[in-house]
């Protein structure tokens, strides 16, 4: 009785793995902007885009889904050379050019139709917190260009910079960053 149990859970896992599609992000169409208020002047802007990363995407149960994404924290971009140049001193990230951040989901939770919180962490500056990330399905289809099946997905966090060991100056530079991310990923081959 125990081996027909064993190879039932052992079935079902297997299926639900099968179900999961491995999909690629599209570098060109993917992008993580983020804002932070400025001594209460201006709210700043900042994006990493051309990064890495997968989804284990099952369309027909989400939550069995998964996505990793890394990117070189020198990737950065602000706008403005003196501020990336600034981020990127001891002040902040102390970045060198193998320096990364990445995300590693580690639960799903299907809110709605087209909706998930999506928790995983979250390691800038070598340290690594648990986020969660309010996510949103904006269209899963076979793309006209790439002739394959396609999916897009936006998301939005807030994360405390002091969390990352990067509070320098606040709260006159806002602790809080508000994160919104846009991403396209396509099949993989």
């Amino acid at each position: 009785m125990k081996t027909l149990v064993l190879a039932a859970v052992m079935s079902a896992s297997a299926s639900m793995a099968l179900a999961a599609e491995k999909y690629t992000l599209d570098p060109s169409h993917s992008q993580i902007l983020f804002s932070w208020e400025h001594f209460g002047f201006s709210t700043t802007h900042g994006m990493f885009s051309g990064f890495e990363g997968e989804i284990m995407f099952d369309q027909e149960e989400p939550a069995n889904s998964s996505v990793t994404v890394s990117m070189p924290t020198k990737s950065m971009f602000t706008g403005w050379e003196e501020r990336t140049g600034h981020f990127m001193s001891d002040d902040f990230f102390g970045a060198t050019d193998d320096d990364m951040i990445t995300f590693t989901s580690t639960a799903i939770e299907v809110t709605g139709d087209d909706t998930a919180e999506i928790t995983g962490d979250l390691t800038i500056n070598d340290v690594t917190k648990s986020v969660v990330l309010d996510a949103t399905l904006n269209q899963a289809a076979d793309n006209p260009m790439a002739n394959k099946p396609w999916a897009g997905f936006d998301a939005t966090t807030t994360l405390l910079r002091s969390d990352y060991d990067l509070g320098k100056f606040a709260p006159n530079v806002s602790d809080e960053v508000q994160v919104m991310i846009s991403v396209e990923a396509g099949k993989a081959d």
